[in-house]
């Protein structure tokens, strides 16, 4: 396998504090790069989660914790700068409310996208090859056949993350350690499905949707789709042992964001990154099926070459528990850059 070309993980994903501003409208810099993803949460209160894209517009809010459809908020993220993003009033109190503190956390992909004919059904797709993250725009058939949809990575996705913008639906995943026979909702615990993969495995150009299901009716979606770089991005499996001496997860490079979930059970998302707090063992926690605020436990240590559970919590060290992860790198092991990566 070839070492990977991503020697500096902050040119293609990043997390960015900052304090909420009395909902003025104020510039949040610091990403090194324009955000083409962008996932935003109030640490302080209870909002919900903030997600928009380059593909929908900025001022197309979907919130990870709700089925609701696309809504068009003007107040809150206004633009993508070329350093970061600009927030509005946000008289919807979710991102830029009172002087709360807030986490933002950006991926780099490629823009608005552009037209992609590789599957049946014509996308909209804004891809970065290096890093292996596309964002994909569709609308589904509603047909009840076997439909595929073109997503630019050039290879094998391992998670593909859908929301219809146009119905109210769940937030419906595909991840290889599950297979093409299962979907896992940012609720519940994972389910054996017959039809919305077709059963099959996504290709290095397209992934499967069958046009009667939540991932393919007669409705308009957002897919976001991530493969796996070498010392950059990891997308696997652990299994818990329910010690608050917990589970060591090996990723091959130092994690800045780590979001788990147990697959055989119930229970939250978990979200963790290397800004909020900043050091071992205190990593506070967020969720992205809940509005609740940050949470301020010792669950993980993010160490130079991978996590380590620091809990007996269920939700993502239960003994036994089979639990599914994907992890961004703050530093990589391999590579030409040949820096330490050190555990804080």
């Amino acid at each position: 396998m070839a070492f990977t070309t991503i020697n500096k993980s902050t040119d293609y994903f990043n997390t960015v504090l900052y304090q909420s501003n009395n909902g003025s409208a104020q510039s949040i810099t610091g990403v090194n790069f324009q955000p083409d993803f962008l996932w935003v949460k109030d640490r302080t209160a209870g909002g919900g989660h903030v997600l928009v894209d380059a593909v929908r517009g900025s001022t197309k809010m979907l919130s990870s914790n709700s089925t609701s459809v696309e809504v068009t908020r003007s107040d809150q993220v206004t633009s993508f700068d070329s350093n970061g993003f600009s927030l509005g009033a946000d008289s919807g109190n979710f991102i830029n409310y009172s002087t709360n503190n807030n986490v933002s956390w950006n991926w780099k992909a490629n823009g608005t996208g552009s037209s992609n004919t590789d599957g049946s059904i014509t996308s909209t797709v804004s891809v970065n090859t290096t890093s292996g993250f596309s964002i994909v725009k569709y609308t589904g058939t509603g047909n009840g056949g076997v439909n595929t949809v073109g997503h630019g990575l050039g290879v094998i996705p391992k998670v593909i993350i859908i929301k219809a913008l146009t119905t109210t639906q769940g937030w419906y995943q595909y991840h290889e350690i599950l297979g093409n026979t299962k979907v896992i909702d940012f609720t519940g615990a994972a389910a054996v499905t017959n039809d919305y993969w077709s059963d099959t495995t996504p290709t290095a150009s397209v992934f499967n949707v069958i046009g009667n299901t939540v991932v393919g009716g007669n409705y308009d979606y957002i897919a976001y789709c991530f493969a796996e770089k070498q010392g950059y991005s990891k997308m696997g499996s652990y299994v818990g042992n329910g010690n608050a001496d917990g589970r060591f997860v090996y990723t091959g490079f130092k994690p800045a964001y780590v979001i788990a979930k147990r697959t055989d059970n119930t229970g939250n998302w978990n979200q963790f990154d290397n800004k909020r707090f900043g050091f071992n063992v205190k990593n506070p926690l967020l969720y992205p099926n809940l509005a609740n605020a940050e949470a301020d436990d010792v669950f993980i240590d993010l160490l130079s070459n991978g996590f380590k559970f620091r809990t007996t919590n269920g939700d993502i060290n239960a003994s036994g528990g089979s639990y599914i992860y994907m992890a961004f790198a703050e530093a990589p092991l391999v590579g030409t850059n040949n820096v330490p990566a050190n555990a804080r």
